[in-house]
């Protein structure tokens, strides 16, 4: 059996946008999937943008330090959390989000209300605010 890789295109951002999820079984193999997107971006006339670009272990290994995957562009940093769609992904052992970040959105927005509307409204309208306003936060 071959090794297994997946490049997933993400349509949902705007046009001037591309978003990549490179999932691969190694940081060898990363690497080497990181350079044919290359080549493919290349004869597209686009290039990897570094500044919004980074690697993120999860598995077992999580915690050994690896070498920086290098691209044409330069390195790719290594890092301990990202965000992708409105989620912050983790480096752990097994794979875990963090919900800290919408947890404080929405308790900020919660919060921005009450301190506005007091005790004024009644029950129906808090509930409806916080409904519409800060639920979607989650």
């Amino acid at each position: 059996m071959g090794i297994k890789y997946t490049l997933v295109l993400d349509p949902s951002l705007r046009a001037n946008q591309l978003a990549y999820r490179l999932v691969a079984p190694s940081v060898t193999m990363l690497e080497r999937l990181l350079h044919l997107c290359e080549l493919e971006l290349q004869h597209l006339d686009m290039s990897i943008n570094l500044k919004k670009s980074c690697c993120l272990r999860i598995g077992p290994r999580s915690d050994v330090g690896c070498s920086s995957i290098t691209c044409m562009a330069g390195s790719l940093d290594w890092v301990n959390k990202l965000r992708y769609l409105g989620i912050y992904v983790v480096k752990s052992k097994v794979f875990k989000c963090s919900l800290d970040y919408a947890k404080r959105s929405f308790y900020r927005a919660a919060n921005g209300i009450f301190g506005r509307i007091g005790r004024v409204a009644s029950e129906e309208v808090t509930l409806q605010l916080l409904y519409s306003k800060c639920v979607s936060i989650l």
